[in-house]
Parts: C-alpha cells; structure tokens; sequence
C-alpha cells in the first residue's frame, strides 16, 4: 500500500526523542497517514478473535470494523467499532464475538472518509471432535540479518489455522551489533538501541513494514508471546544482560515500556497468561517465562572465573559445588509460584476432561542440553582461540553434569522438573513447543527416568545458530556429537533458519522443520523439510 505523506506530522517528531530523524526510515513511519501497518489477528476462541490495525489521523479516529465469511463482504457477520488514537501510537484492538466455531472469516476496517484496510483472513477455534488442526510456529526474527523467507513460506500454506510466536520478534540492538554487517535493504529503526517508549513503538513500525510479516499477519490468526529481546537480552523479572541501569535508567521504566509497545503493536489481550481450547483435541497453553516471574540467570562462568587461580582441580570441586548448591535450588522458578499452579491445575483439567493433547507454546527450550566432552576438539587448531576457550569452559561444566544454556529451562532444573512430574502426574499427553536458541531441537522429555512429553523446539527465522559460531565445523558433526551427549535429544540441527509447523489429529503429531533454502535473498525456493511424530498416549517420537 502506498503511504501518504504529512510533512506537518515531522513537527510532532520532537516528542520521539530520537537522533536520526532526518532518515529516510524514520520519515516514511512517521509521516504515514491512513491505514499504515496493514491488520492483524490474534487470541482465536470458539466464539470470538481479537482483530488488529493501526490507522494515523489527526487525532482519536473511530474506525468501522466488519467481519464477513466471504472476501466481497456480501454479509457481515459481525463488527463494531473502535478508537485509533495517538494515545496508543493510532494502534486499534477489537474482539469480535458472536462467530460460529471452526470457521474463516474475512475482515477490514473503515475510516470515516471511507477508505478501507487490507482485507484480513482470520478463523475461530473449533469445537467438538476435530480430526486435524495445523499450527505454524515462529521465533527469533533479526531483520538486518535477512530476509524473512519463512514467513513467506508459510502464508503460501492452506494447511495451517493458527501461528504461534513464542519471542524474539524483533530485536533491541542498535543499528550495526548483531549483526555488525547488516544485510543491504534491511534497514532498521532508530538506529540506537531501543528504550524509550517511543524506540520501541518505532522498531516494531519499522518491522511491520516488512511484506511478509504482514501477510502471515494477514492469513492467520496468531498466538503470540514475548521472549527476552522484546525488552532486552536475557531479561529477568529485575532486569535484564543488555541493560544498564546507570545510562538507561530503571528497569522497571524500560520494561513498562516495552510492555506497553507490545500490547499497542501485537494481536495480543491483556493477559500475561493464558489457554486455548481446540476442540476435544488439544488444549493449548500459552505461560509467560521472561518477566513476570523469572529469578535472575545463574552464570557457571563466573564460578570457573573465581576458581581458575587454584588449576583444574578447583575448578571442578567450585563447579560441583555450584552445580549442588545454587543450580539445584529448589526455589528457583522460570513462572513464579501462581502462575506454576495455575498451568499445572490447567494440564490435569485438560486431560481429566479428555482433551487428546496439551500443548505447552513457551519461550525457551526445555530438553537438556549439555555439551559433548570433545567440544573444544571440534574448534581447528588454528580458529578462534577464544572460541575455542569458551568452548573448554562449556566442556568443563559438561563434565561435572551441568549444561551450556542457563538462560533455558536447563538454568531452573527444579522447576523444569516440577512441570513435568505434575504433566505425568495429570496423564497428559504433553508436547512442548520453543524458540530462543535458533537452533533446531527434538527432545523426548522425561521424569524420575518415565516419559513425560516431546518438545519441538524451533530455529530461527533469521537470527545465527552455531553455524556462526563454529563455521568450520561440518553441522552433521556437530548434531551427532550433539545427541551423542544427549540421550533425550532425538533430533538436532544447527545450521539453518526458517519455522516449524505441526499436523496435530487425534491419534498422533506431526512436527516438521521447515529450512529455507537462504535468507540473503528474499525468495522460498530451496525450502526443505525433516520432522518426526509421536503417537497419543507414548510421549516419545515414533521410530521410523
């Protein structure tokens, strides 16, 4: 869509706070009159969705919202009304109730003057027997380092009725850090890091510009939840690794912030947490583990750091002493303690009630992942010699029983095995879903040694796995050594972006990840696909 300009909006542009907006980037978001950003869709229920635009006025416009069952609007089947205002950066959210279960709906949005949005293709959840369901789920998208080809893929795709976003859907950074050569005709706005109010606001306009993020917005409802670059890397309840109090101010300012950018700028409700029912064949259960609850980050480096001047020997007994002491702490919670009961009494409900699947869309990975004893021989002897250190301390860490990742579910073990004695306990049927690490997983999960679920956990859309990291070696090598050091890890990749979607009927599901052929241009040729299933009522992938 073209964009009308206003240069008198520029006079607005004081308010933003920010140094660059003389750029082309940052003139064309903020000058965009009308419908700018296309629509969006999200939160489906049996009976309602949430629908989404963002239309620029001189002020608070009321827009007209009209919901059909076929593209030509021939008969509206529901609507209303609601408020674009500069208030909440001219973003507009509505819920439409009273619509039939299990079907697609077509929607768009009327200015006074008369002009139109995008037209939008959304759809409620099922009711009753379903025999399948199709879910796309998406994380890590970093624009500056390419195309967004996996969004593309999957908005060509008839076989999927909802996406799933659990994080990083964009990222914080400055123009320039990770990556440091950015892609040509990936631009981003600000430039500087983003954390002010109006940062945030116009990274995610800066976003949204993108063509194929808008479509998958377009095609499907979504489900989404934030992770930690939505706010800042490796966030926690009381701050976060990339913030620095000292020249960003307080925390709990950048995160209301960033908060309040989410909410204006993404389908989403208010509710931190929250379930969604398809049918009698799963229940689908969105947490929140980056913020609301998450204890800070443990860090076994700076355990070895402290022990170094005492040889390898100390090293170790400090390692083990961390790994009895702190890392097993039973106190240490990813959720907090309401929102654990809360999922826990929703898995055992959902399976008393006879619901075939529960399907726990989180943020981070939750099979354990610890490294393969050889890891620093993987390194030539002429690489990265800090590569290859960082790689002997993960080793040494290995050794003693500790995995690389504190930052997932393997930093909080007390509380991963918490959720998964109450999934076995509720004889749930559990497959988890995850993002963050953009690298591609399959992990059978298991409790007191009895399986307890799978996770599919997704790669990137475009952010660097440990291809970046471990360039000269071969990734076939890598993933074996990989589940060679990892008895529940049945599936490894780590060295190719793009999405995961799942077939889900009552008797099994199917994952799949998708791996586009390349993200240094924008194009879908190249895709591939590997997956595995598991079976109702097994909680381990079928063998072949």
């Amino acid at each position: 869509m073209t964009l009308q300009l206003d240069r008198r909006l520029l006079l607005q542009a004081g308010a933003f706070g920010l140094a660059a907006l003389s750029t082309p980037g940052v003139a064309q978001i903020l000058t965009a009159r009308g419908f700018t950003h296309g629509v969006a869709s999200g939160e489906p229920a049996a009976n309602s969705v949430l629908l989404w635009t963002r239309y620029v006025g001189s002020g608070d416009t009321r827009l007209r919202c009209e919901v059909s069952a076929d593209e030509s609007f021939r008969k509206v089947a529901g609507g209303g009304e609601v408020i674009a205002s500069p208030a909440h950066d001219s973003c507009a959210k509505l819920v439409v109730s009273g619509l039939t279960p299990g079907k697609w709906y077509y929607y768009r949005f009327i200015a006074p003057d008369g002009t139109k949005s995008e037209v939008g293709r959304t759809r409620t959840l099922p009711v009753g027997e379903v025999d399948r369901f199709g879910i796309g789920l998406f994380s890590c998208s970093n624009m500056p380092f390419g195309w967004f080809n996996a969004y593309a893929h999957a908005a060509a795709r008839d076989d999927l009725d909802l996406i799933v976003h659990v994080g990083d859907y964009y990222y914080e950074y400055e123009y320039g850090h990770y990556p440091d050569n950015p892609m040509a005709g990936r631009p981003i706005e600000p430039r500087n890091e983003t954390v002010s109010l109006a940062d945030y606001r116009l990274r995610f306009a800066s976003y949204r510009l993108d063509p194929d993020l808008r479509r998958v917005h377009q095609r499907f409802p979504m489900i989404a939840q934030w992770d930690d670059h939505e706010f800042a890397n490796d966030t926690w309840k009381g701050g976060a690794e990339n913030h620095q109090p000292e020249k960003e101010g307080e925390w709990s300012v950048r995160r209301a912030a960033a908060e309040k950018a989410y909410r204006e700028w993404m389908p989403v409700s208010d509710a931190l947490y929250n379930s969604f029912q398809i049918g009698s064949l799963a229940t689908l259960f969105r947490p929140e583990t980056r913020v609301t609850g998450r204890m800070e980050q443990l860090d076994f480096g700076a355990v070895m750091a402290g022990a170094a001047k005492g040889g390898q020997a100390e090293i170790a007994r400090a390692l083990a002493q961390f790994r009895d002491g702190p890392w097993m702490s039973s106190d240490r919670t990813l959720m907090g303690t309401q929102q654990e009961n809360w999922l826990y009494k929703g898995l055992a409900d959902s399976a008393k009630s006879g619901t075939r699947w529960q399907i726990l869309a989180q943020q981070i990975v939750m099979g354990s992942l610890k490294a393969p004893p050889q890891m620093a021989d993987l390194v030539p002897s002429g690489g990265d010699p800090k590569v290859r250190q960082a790689l002997m301390a993960i080793a040494a860490a290995s050794q003693v029983g500790l995995p690389f990742n504190m930052d997932s579910w393997d930093g909080y073990p007390a509380a991963r095995e918490r959720l998964l004695r109450a999934a076995r306990e509720g004889d749930c049927n559990l497959v988890v879903l995850a993002g963050d690490s953009h690298n591609a997983w399959g992990s059978e999960l298991s409790v007191d040694g009895t399986a307890a679920g799978v996770e599919y956990a997704g790669h990137s859309v475009t952010s660097p796995g440990y291809e970046a990291y471990l360039p000269s070696v071969p990734p076939a090598d890598l993933a074996k050594a990989l589940r060679g050091a990892n008895p529940g890890l049945a599936y490894a990749d780590t060295s190719r972006r793009g999405y995961v979607s799942l077939q889900m009927t009552p008797e099994q599901v199917r994952g799949e990840w998708h791996f586009v052929g390349t993200i240094a241009q924008r194009t879908t040729a190249g895709t591939t696909s590997e997956g595995l299933s598991v079976k109702w009522n097994e909680r381990r992938f079928a063998t072949a």
